[in-house]
């Protein structure tokens, strides 16, 4: 069977949404793959038998953990189908930290690209941490789902209790074509002997949808040729790129983001973002490299109660402001900024200009994409998880530090709500960040700049029963 054969002609062939296929390709250049990880610390190591048999379970319900891609036909997005040589072990591995530092291994993990002859996932257990506790780092590409979507998954394998009554693993489902409200271009299932009428519907959709969104379309267009013609970055500070990565990470008490956001007159993710920002102006502000503005690339989430794969996600740029400002201030400012952006954007996907993107030779879309995601500083993403207590294989969950995919920035952070906290993870382009350290203090100082100014005297910490 050649690698862009789908499969026998009466197969039923899941294919990919326009977006998808967009991201698909851009994952051929590492800098601007769409990756996206998470580290897990436990309390113990989880049962090795058991995770396995979960996992196992978990791709029998969620069909595309043993799906690989493949290229279509000319007129045709790329399909998912059954990876015939699946094999759990090489998804679900096992190591020792041994002396390496955890965030260094991490790192290392998330910088390796995937096999793209194999399923885009994969899960890491890390154990010899201290006082016997384990880590886990879950992988996977953005093309098989977005952030929400893979906590969505993660319900396939995590319980509320350590010891849960064993559950019988399913059989494995039928590989249906995904139908979703939230995109105006949908996978859809074809036959893979008659790929373009798909296309064709694809391409009908997606003109129609901007057709009937003309000033919304015209906007993104606009803004994408705008960011393309920009003569270099915002920063005059980060300008290199490469595929070496470092990691960080920090934490917020949940309740106290709240209340701080609330006194200083917006949300929890205006917060979030504020911090970003103000320790982007610092870092510029002590090398003696100023600057008025930075662009922030800032996910927006269209997902609906109760899905879980494929993606549901606007992605949006802001211009916000990094000159010098009372933290209150910028705070306003972010506030204001980010409004409009939601304002403009949170109504409609990326679709319609996905499709048209395809027509594209796939050099020329790299090329068009890397120098526009090149004119983007940092990646802020906010990402919701359980408020309560869960398990794995008989491990406690005790926090989710999330990896954002750096798309060509100098920095993405996101953070994960977990069990009352914020969970910050920072990932940095090291040739970008010259002091990935010297940053990460600067985000915990704006994070506390921001909650005293919000009312909270104290910066609390988790209370975890690990030390990493």
């Amino acid at each position: 069977m050649s690698p862009a054969d789908p499969g026998p002609p009466d197969a039923p062939v899941e294919r990919m949404s326009s977006m998808e296929a967009v991201m698909w390709v851009l994952d051929s250049d590492p800098r601007l793959a769409s990756a996206f990880a998470n580290l897990t610390i436990l309390d113990r190591a989880p049962d090795r038998d058991e995770l396995r048999t979960r996992m196992l379970a978990a791709t029998a319900v969620v069909p595309r953990l043993r799906q690989k891609v493949v290229d279509g036909a000319p007129l045709s997005t790329p399909a998912w189908i059954d990876d015939t040589d699946f094999d759990i072990d090489h998804h679900l591995r096992w190591i020792h930290l041994g002396p390496n530092d955890l965030d260094s291994v991490v790192a290392d993990l998330s910088s390796r690209p995937f096999d793209r002859s194999r399923p885009l996932w994969e899960f890491v257990v890390i154990d010899g941490l201290p006082d016997g506790a384990a880590a886990m780092v879950q992988r996977m590409d953005h093309t098989l789902t977005d952030g929400e979507g893979g906590i969505r998954l993660s319900v396939q394998f995590l319980d509320l209790e350590r010891h849960p009554e064993r559950r019988e693993p399913p059989a494995p489902t039928a590989r249906p074509g995904r139908t979703d409200s939230n995109t105006t271009d949908t996978n859809t299932t074809d036959s893979a002997d008659d790929p373009a009428p798909g296309l064709v519907d694809q391409a009908t959709r997606g003109l129609r949808a901007a057709a009937n969104v003309p000033s919304a379309l015209f906007d993104i267009v606009r803004d994408s040729m705008r960011q393309v013609a920009t003569p270099g970055r915002r920063s005059s500070l980060w300008t290199e790129r490469s595929t070496e990565r470092w990691f960080g990470r920090s934490t917020i008490n949940l309740e106290d983001a709240k209340s701080a956001a609330h006194q200083l007159g917006g949300s929890v993710n205006d917060l979030f973002v504020t911090g970003a920002l103000q320790a982007a102006a610092r870092i510029h502000s002590a090398a003696d490299a100023p600057v008025d503005e930075l662009r922030v690339a800032i996910p927006l989430s269209q997902r609906s109660s109760g899905t879980a794969g494929g993606n549901a996600f606007t992605p949006a740029m802001a211009l916000l402001p990094a000159g010098p400002m009372d933290v209150t201030e910028r705070f306003a400012q972010v506030h204001e900024r980010l409004d409009r952006v939601k304002a403009s954007r949170g109504s409609m996907g990326l679709e319609g200009p996905a499709t048209v993107a395809r027509l594209l030779p796939d050099s020329a879309l790299v090329g068009i994409v890397g120098r526009s995601a090149g004119a983007i500083d940092f990646v802020c993403s906010n990402v919701r998880a359980a408020p309560f207590d869960l398990y794995i294989a008989g491990a406690h969950l005790e926090a989710n530090y999330p990896l954002g995919p750096l798309v060509n920035t100098a920095f993405n952070l996101t953070t994960m709500s977990y069990r009352g906290w914020l969970f910050l993870g920072l990932l940095v382009d090291r040739a970008a960040v010259a002091d990935p350290d010297a940053l990460l203090a600067a985000v915990d100082d704006a994070y506390s700049e921001l909650l005293a100014a919000g009312g909270i005297g104290t910066r609390r910490t988790p209370d975890l029963s690990v030390t990493t």
